[in-house]
């Protein structure tokens, strides 16, 4: 009887323990998101700044986004801010559907790092490019919003003895993505030690394709701006009717030293959908619409160029498709 009556005692510890546990996790889980007031001087593209010995992205961000840090699960670290004296400006949401952001959001902001890419010119100088998410504040830290971009801050730094400098700051560009969360940026060189990044941007409905689009963000006229919108890069979640997918290529042959061209290579299969209220009508590229007037299903291979204009990169050339298995 005294065993039994002990193994209860722990058991009721036990429980008692676990309770309380549960119940402080949830409380720790549900933290109510605090935004911390900044200075307007933030935004100062002409900003100086020297990051002394090891370089931490994310410290570095909170000295670019002087707000309150928060490191919550599923790796959601970001910074909450709010600017009072500052006059928020627009930038384009390239979904299109709930018009242009106006940054810095009255609501407040979140930021967050979404990348930190080491690279080194032909000389051996070093470089680090940083990219920020910014969404709007959420009391719960979530991200949210089906067609709302995460809006893309940069920053570069370049290497000096052991000191990182600042030679670059943006802290917005333009939105991309769904939920407010941006795609994460792909370095690339498009000219003799002149760099980019791109972005491919996907969205949909729910349970609807997605339509794909491939950006170029490059440094031009003094500051980071999109340089190139390609639609049709890719078609994906589709039901098993059609879809294709895209890669790129920077076309170095010695005939130009900047912004050198991109080839593009489309590759995908076209399925006529059965008119099911499961399907849904899909935009074609133009080289393919043709052929699916008159056949059911067929493989298809899409090649084209892009050259820049002097201010915007766009299609030179006639595009050349190649098709296979068509039924």
């Amino acid at each position: 009887m005294f065993v039994l009556v002990l193994n209860l005692t722990n058991m009721r510890l036990f429980i008692l323990n676990f309770a309380l546990f549960f119940s402080s996790l949830c409380l720790a889980q549900e933290t109510d998101i605090q935004l911390k007031n900044v200075n307007d001087t933030i935004l100062n593209t002409k900003r100086v700044l020297k990051i002394s010995g090891s370089f931490d992205p994310v410290k570095t961000m909170q000295k670019l986004f002087p707000g309150k840090l928060y490191t919550l699960p599923d790796r959601n670290t970001f910074v909450s801010w709010k600017c009072s004296n500052c006059k928020p400006q627009p930038y384009i949401d390239v979904n299109g559907v709930e018009g242009d952001q106006l940054f810095p959001y009255k609501e407040g902001v979140a930021t967050r790092l979404l990348s930190n890419t080491d690279y080194s010119d032909s000389k051996g100088n070093q470089f680090k490019l940083l990219t920020f998410n910014h969404s709007f504040y959420d009391a719960d830290g979530a991200q949210t919003g089906r067609f709302s971009g995460g809006l893309i801050g940069v920053a570069k730094f370049a290497k000096n003895g052991a000191v990182w400098e600042m030679k670059s700051f943006q802290p917005a560009v333009a939105a991309f993505g769904a939920f407010s969360r941006a795609p994460t940026p792909k370095l690339v060189e498009i000219g003799e030690d002149q760099y980019a990044f791109t972005i491919e941007h996907a969205n949909g409905g729910a349970g609807a394709p997605y339509n794909g689009f491939l950006y170029l963000i490059a440094g031009f006229n003094g500051k980071y701006q999109p340089l190139m919108e390609l639609d049709y890069y890719s078609l994906f979640n589709n039901g098993g009717n059609s879809e294709w997918s895209s890669s790129y290529k920077v076309i170095n042959d010695g005939t130009k030293k900047f912004f050198r061209d991109f080839a593009i290579t489309t590759t995908g299969f076209y399925k006529k959908a059965k008119g099911t209220e499961d399907d849904y009508d899909v935009d074609l590229p133009t080289e393919i619409i043709e052929l699916a007037k008159t056949k059911k299903q067929f493989n298809f291979v899409i090649e084209k160029r892009l050259s820049f204009t002097g201010k915007w990169y766009k299609i030179t050339g006639k595009p050349t498709v190649k098709f296979s298995n068509v039924k």
